[in-house]
């Protein structure tokens, strides 16, 4: 352009001149000029030409890269994810939600039910990548599991996350007794049953001296806890493990048959709905709190303290102790998103979903009460957790709204 602005300033120039000496040869030389002009902007044309052409291509290239509006809405496309659930049934439902709320986002998560785990297997695996996140983290109970060491000597909790608000203080913990039984003999705690020896008889259920009560399967970790009450309060006392289904349904039936019976649960689930506190069993009060002391001497110990704060129960579902108070031994549990910080560092929008989401407990313990009419399997639970989804629809956009924007 530059070089066409010259040669028109030459003939311009030139043009004068000749206008002023009338001579034929500057006649010629304008002639030349002109000629050079024209071919000059021949060229010039070309090289627009040319240049528009470039431009036309780089802005197609810069459009097939931009994210179009589908791109936009499904920041997990063409990412696997592999997630898997505890091994308790009551956290199956809000496993299937997240699966298939990070399936609005483009993402293939794998099926929960392929990866079904104890927190001692779930928090080592997710540490060394061996699936990306679940959501049925129990703290404090499974800090513990933060502590255990990899083979190359760094620890789980260098690896792994906490992620968002899922129930906090969600999970409700303690111990129920038949109600026929405690009102009978007056029991209003344990501590009592385990320091009078008539009342220790009757709950002695193989008859080998020492009181039984249901505790929990082996590595849920609620089972380390109750090892350690047992030993900080001296208590003698045996606790069954077993299946725990299996023993809700024993713990059921001497419930109805006004039969003693001790056994450890928790909300939300749909345990209480065949053990009802107020109707054929009762909360029942720990006179102690657990320290940190590690009495027991496991390892991670120093983490299943519970500071025993007051329960918001009333008198017609728990034993209140001597203080008036209804204390179950436990704190209650946040019940939240653990992750490998790896995936979370290369999936902000899986990140922001966590952190957003919040589940009401209730939705949580109907849910738990559909799903015990049911199969239990992947299709049935899946059906639930769309239903609940489609119900708070508004809510749920909300939160996957703010994972889009944060991808």
């Amino acid at each position: 352009m530059k070089s066409m602005k010259a040669l028109i300033a030459l003939l311009l120039s030139l043009s004068l001149f000749a206008a002023a000496c009338g001579s034929d040869d500057a006649v010629d030389t304008v002639t030349d000029a002109a000629d050079q002009v024209a071919d000059a902007a021949d060229d010039v044309a070309d090289e627009v030409a040319d240049a528009a052409d470039d431009v036309a291509d780089e802005v197609a290239d810069a459009m097939d890269e931009a994210p179009d509006d589908h791109d936009m809405g499904m920041p997990g496309e063409g990412v696997e994810v592999s997630m898997a659930r505890a091994s308790w049934t009551t956290g199956y439902f809000q496993a299937e939600v997240y699966r298939q709320m990070m399936g609005e986002l483009g993402y293939t998560v794998s099926d929960p039910a392929d990866l079904e785990l104890d927190p001692s297997l779930a928090f080592l695996s997710m540490a060394q990548g061996e699936f990306d996140f679940w959501v049925n983290s129990w703290y404090p109970g499974h800090n513990s599991w933060h502590e255990a060491e990899l083979p190359d000597g760094s620890k789980v909790d260098d690896h792994i996350s906490r992620v968002g608000n899922e129930m906090i203080a969600g999970g409700l913990q303690g111990f129920l007794i038949t109600k026929s039984v405690a009102e009978e003999h007056g029991i209003t705690t344990l501590d009592q049953i385990y320091n009078d020896p008539e009342l220790s008889a009757l709950f002695d259920q193989d008859g080998d001296g020492t009181p039984d009560m249901y505790g929990c399967p082996d590595s849920w970790t609620c089972d380390n806890i109750i090892t350690e009450m047992i030993c900080q309060f001296d208590w003698p006392v045996t606790q069954v493990q077993a299946g725990y289904d299996s023993m809700i349904a024993e713990a059921e039936g001497k419930a109805n048959d006004g039969e003693p019976m001790v056994i450890y649960t928790w909300t939300p689930s749909a345990y209480i709905t065949k053990l009802i506190p107020g109707d054929n069993v009762m909360w029942i009060s720990v006179d102690g709190e657990v320290s940190d002391a590690n009495c027991s001497g496991q390892q991670g110990g120093e983490e299943y303290g519970q500071p025993n704060a007051d329960a918001a129960i009333t008198e017609d579902a728990c034993l209140f102790n001597g203080a008036g108070e209804c204390r179950l031994g436990w704190t209650a549990a946040d019940i939240r998103v653990t992750a490998n910080s790896e995936f979370l560092a290369a999936n902000p929008a899986a990140e922001e979903l966590f952190d957003q989401v919040v589940m009401p407990l209730i939705d949580v313990a109907l849910a738990n009460v559909e799903q015990e009419s049911t199969d239990g399997s992947s299709e049935a639970i899946g059906a639930i957790a769309q239903r609940w989804i489609e119900t708070n629809r508004a809510t749920v956009d909300g939160w996957l709204d703010a994972a889009r924007a944060a991808a």
